[in-house]
């Protein structure tokens, strides 16, 4: 759907579920120079997207892209930015500074690299207002129990911020991706605020199995139970049940613009896990609201 059309359905897909607007915790604004060369890596079908074909539907300029989201009833989202090489993050978190500062429905975001003054940008970044963190290890490739980010993880830890972290092997298994590095983070960390990206695609049991453990994990649902994602990466039909026992803890994710597939397709593959009205109203709003005190 497109155009108007997938406005209307999503206008009443808030409608009937009575919420006030969609919260979005899994969104890209990059600067423009970055951003350009994301989609240029999906459009090569790179090794980090396992060779597939990965359309870009939301292909345009900022303010469009803007005037799109908040057109699908969106009252905040993210600019989630993620370093790949050293001496990269600071400057990253000094755009999104500027990003949310003339973006006021845009949560604060920030990100950080295993590297000698991490903390002290971490640090910066956090007194500035920073309010989520994006950390990607699949594209990082790091292993976040380095030690150059135990100062990172302690400041994170004590002021409560979360940390949107994609850390499972999907689309392409890393040297650091999958659970194990995650369960010695939280090992020496467990109070960290931890959302686990895409549900933790494909560990999606062993990440829910973490989440048992420590009751500051939390998942987003970015690009899970779509037609493209059950393709390569299906959510298992036995840990259906699993949703439930987390619904406090699971909030929506789109990954707009990056998505091969209209933003609709993402709530109407929400709808058809049949999970009932107030499981969709916690993921799409309720849980993201409270976990950023957006009341």
């Amino acid at each position: 759907m497109t155009g108007g059309t997938e406005n209307d359905y999503i206008a009443e897909f808030r409608a009937r579920l009575g919420l006030p607007a969609i919260i979005d915790i899994h969104t890209h604004f990059m600067p423009e120079q970055v951003m350009r060369k994301v989609w240029a890596y999906f459009d090569s079908a790179g090794p980090l997207t396992a060779g597939r074909t990965w359309p870009i539907t939301y292909r345009d300029e900022e303010q469009v892209r803007l005037k799109t989201l908040r057109g699908f009833g969106v009252r905040a989202f993210t600019s989630l930015v993620y370093p790949h090489k050293p001496e990269m993050a600071a400057w990253l978190n000094e755009w999104t500074a500027d990003f949310a500062s003339r973006t006021p429905d845009c949560l604060h975001t920030a990100t950080f690299y295993p590297e000698r003054h991490a903390a002290g940008y971490v640090e910066a970044a956090i007194e500035a207002g920073a309010r989520i963190f994006k950390v990607h290890v699949q594209v990082g490739h790091f292993d976040p129990g380095d030690p150059l980010l135990n100062g990172v993880w302690d400041l994170l830890q004590e002021t409560g911020i979360p940390i949107l972290i994609h850390c499972g092997s999907g689309p392409a298994a890393g040297e650091y991706t999958g659970p194990e590095p995650i369960v010695d983070l939280l090992r020496r960390f467990p109070r960290l605020r931890l959302i686990i990206a895409h549900m933790g695609a494909p560990e999606y049991t062993e990440f829910l199995d973490i989440a048992q453990r420590f009751e500051s994990v939390h998942f987003d649902t970015t690009m899970n139970f779509t037609d493209f994602f059950e393709a390569a990466d299906p959510f298992p039909p036995g840990e259906r049940a699993r949703l439930r026992d987390f619904s406090d803890r699971i909030m929506f994710g789109s990954d707009f613009p990056n998505i091969p597939y209209t933003y609709s397709h993402a709530l109407s593959a929400l709808e058809r896990l049949e999970l009932g009205d107030d499981w969709l109203r916690k993921v799409c709003h309720d849980n993201a609201a409270r976990l950023f005190d957006l009341s």
